[in-house]
């Protein structure tokens, strides 16, 4: 899809589709939070969409930058919003709620990028110098987002699916699940480090920005 651009193109249309989906994906997080009684994130001002108060070093600006004039693609996080479970109404239930909507964002996102590239590709040819780089960063904005969604949804702590998979489990059998966390991020590395993990998540990858193509009109 992105083949035909160079590093440096990629790069360009990549920064604010990145940007937005890990910093939107940690806002939402901390919005639910706030809204179920745990005003942390707020009152540590991380309700903001300012990537400044979000931006990790390694993780927004170093690990997507190498990515990018290595493999082609861009994949990071932001700093993770500070929640205080114990201050939630309903604790195992809001719990749930809050880690799903970091991938909810993430697909109405993908939506969104997805109308914008709609419309670029309606604009005159005449006007291509600026309906290509909103047509590239469009779809670059729907597989950013389809990554971290589906990416977050593995049921492997800490991921968000990994809270989704604690919360649903019975009081016993989450706090066996919940002693895997201090090891999630090692099983994560090898996962991606052995193609395990693209192998996992690359056809539901697609098969979702497939469909939301057809919603969008771009096929």
């Amino acid at each position: 899809m992105f083949t035909e651009l160079s590093p440096y193109q990629l790069f360009a249309i990549a920064v604010l589709p990145t940007l937005f989906a890990i910093v939107v994906h940690e806002v939402a997080h901390g919005w639910v939070a706030n809204r179920l009684g745990d005003n942390t994130a707020y009152m540590l001002g991380r309700l903001t969409l300012n990537p400044l108060k979000h931006i990790d070093p390694v993780g927004t600006i170093l690990v997507p930058a190498l990515l990018i004039f290595t493999v082609g693609f861009a994949f990071g996080w932001a700093k993770p919003v500070p929640i205080n479970w114990n201050n939630l109404r309903h604790p195992k239930r809001d719990m749930a709620l809050v880690a799903a909507a970091g991938p909810g964002a993430n697909l109405l996102m993908a939506i969104g990028w997805g109308l914008v590239a709609k419309i670029a590709s309606l604009l005159p040819a005449d006007l291509g110098y600026i309906s290509e780089p909103f047509l590239y960063m469009g779809l670059f904005g729907i597989l950013i987002n389809i990554v971290l969604m589906v990416f977050n949804l593995l049921p492997i702590p800490p991921t968000d699916g990994g809270r989704l998979a604690s919360s649903l489990l019975p009081p016993r059998l989450s706090r066996i699940f919940d002693r895997v966390e201090p090891y999630g991020l090692f099983i994560l590395l090898a996962l991606l480090l052995s193609g395990v993990l693209w192998q996992v998540i690359g056809p539901v990858v697609n098969s979702i920005m497939l469909l939301i193509q057809t919603l969008t009109g771009l096929r």
